[in-house]
């Protein structure tokens, strides 16, 4: 007798056999709901972004375990990680002219833990970073599980940091709008918001894919990182 299968799995399997324009369009669909939930459950949007820094934290807390339990860097990218403190190097600094508040702490923790991390990759642990992760496309990339965690939480967070910006802008009278102005720069940042937060779904869904499959390696086809 065939056993019956979970709802959750018969919906993962139902997804993988859609073509990619319907998944891209259940992607979407799945966003705008999630965002019109917390539009109407959360009431201090600004608690979106404080969620996003705290999801960001954890995904970095599964590197510096990874580096401190296993020292070595495999699997990780020195330079994306520089990327990654640049942008938040400017953001602290946008947050300490604009704000100054719990948002500029958050962002100051951030850019720390972030530098710690290429601290130990640049010097400590430099004989075993890969400079292949950085140079050389692949047709395929297999990703470790502790990397793997961190960048999935690294999608979450811009997920909840691009549902800030939105429901920030759909308010029309936040702090943030009335700093920035009515101009081209809110839609900068809102656009910016988008690119990463979509650039890094396609990251999460083969995350998400790989632990229903039971494997502890997330594998991604060429293009996606």
């Amino acid at each position: 007798m065939r056993r019956a299968r979970n709802p959750v799995q018969t919906a993962v399997w139902w997804v993988k056999k859609q073509p990619p324009k319907v998944k891209t369009a259940l992607a979407v669909l799945t966003g705008i709901l999630v965002l019109i939930f917390l539009r109407f459950v959360i009431r201090d949007h600004d608690n979106l972004f404080v969620a996003a820094e705290f999801v960001h934290a954890v995904g970095i807390g599964c590197l510096i375990y990874k580096l401190m339990k296993e020292k070595t860097c495999a699997g990780l990218s020195l330079k994306s990680q520089e990327l990654t403190a640049i942008f938040l190097m400017v953001r602290l600094y946008c947050s300490l002219v604009m704000e100054f508040d719990l948002h500029t702490l958050l962002d100051f923790l951030t850019f720390l833990t972030t530098a710690w991390v290429i601290y130990m990759m640049r010097f400590k642990l430099k004989s075993t970073t890969s400079d292949d992760l950085d140079n050389l496309p692949k047709y395929y990339v297999v990703v470790e599980p502790f990397t793997a965690h961190y960048v999935f939480a690294l999608g979450i967070a811009r997920f909840l940091s691009c549902a800030h910006w939105i429901l920030q802008v759909l308010d029309g009278h936040s702090f943030l709008l009335n700093v920035l102005g009515y101009g081209l720069w809110p839609g900068m940042v809102l656009l910016s918001e988008i690119v990463q937060t979509t650039i890094l779904a396609d990251f999460c869904y083969y995350y998400v894919k790989s632990v229903m499959d039971g494997q502890m390696m997330v594998r991604l086809p060429s293009g996606v990182v």
